[in-house]
């Protein structure tokens, strides 16, 4: 069986190599990093892979990620019929929002299962945790609790859009002080 493809999307050579070398220490050589140092470069990987046939997860390393600690992937295998680029947009952000939640520190825990007809993905972060306020509004477009020029406030939005309206799922976050969870569920049969 081919490993799992993991494809980096970074601006340093450095973060992918760390990357690398956190995988193998938990999880030997299931995975294999592949590197993309911008996102044109990453789109052409992917389609690469896609017409290999070749399952791939994406992760989006940037500076933001100086002193973390982990990426824990805990994966089941499944099958999904999906739009798996805008999948990939929906992944990106929630990496991207856990990663600025935990200020570049701890770790990500990024799992997936079966769960009666549904496959389950979740994003779990280590940070300070989510307020009941902006956990109401954490979909909201424009609502961002990011400094002015480092956040839109689409994100969210846009991620809810490709799960709940492209793909009939859910999208949802439970969070405590020190476990963040963005959970998403979609339909394995559309």
């Amino acid at each position: 069986m081919a490993r799992a493809i993991i494809l980096t999307v970074d601006d340093d050579p450095a973060v992918s190599q760390a990357i690398a070398r956190d995988l193998r220490s938990h999880y030997g050589e299931r995975y294999r990093v592949v590197r993309a140092s911008s996102g044109a470069e990453a789109l052409g990987v992917l389609d690469e892979l896609a017409r290999r046939d070749h399952a791939v997860a994406l992760i989006v390393a940037d500076h933001r990620m100086p002193e973390m600690t982990g990426i824990e992937l805990l994966a089941q295998s499944t099958t999904h019929a999906a739009f798996a680029s805008e999948l990939n947009q929906v992944w990106t952000n929630l990496v991207v929002n856990a990663v600025d939640a935990m200020d570049g520190r701890g770790v990500l825990r990024i799992s997936t299962r079966s769960e009666g007809d549904d496959v389950v993905i979740e994003f779990t972060d280590d940070g300070p945790g989510m307020p009941a306020d902006v956990l109401e509004r954490a979909f909201e477009p424009f609502f961002t609790t990011k400094d002015v020029g480092k956040g839109t406030g689409l994100g969210l939005d846009i991620a809810r859009r490709i799960v709940v309206d492209r793909h009939d799922g859910e999208i949802s976050f439970e969070s405590v002080p020190g476990a963040t969870t963005a959970r998403v569920r979609l339909p394995q049969r559309r």
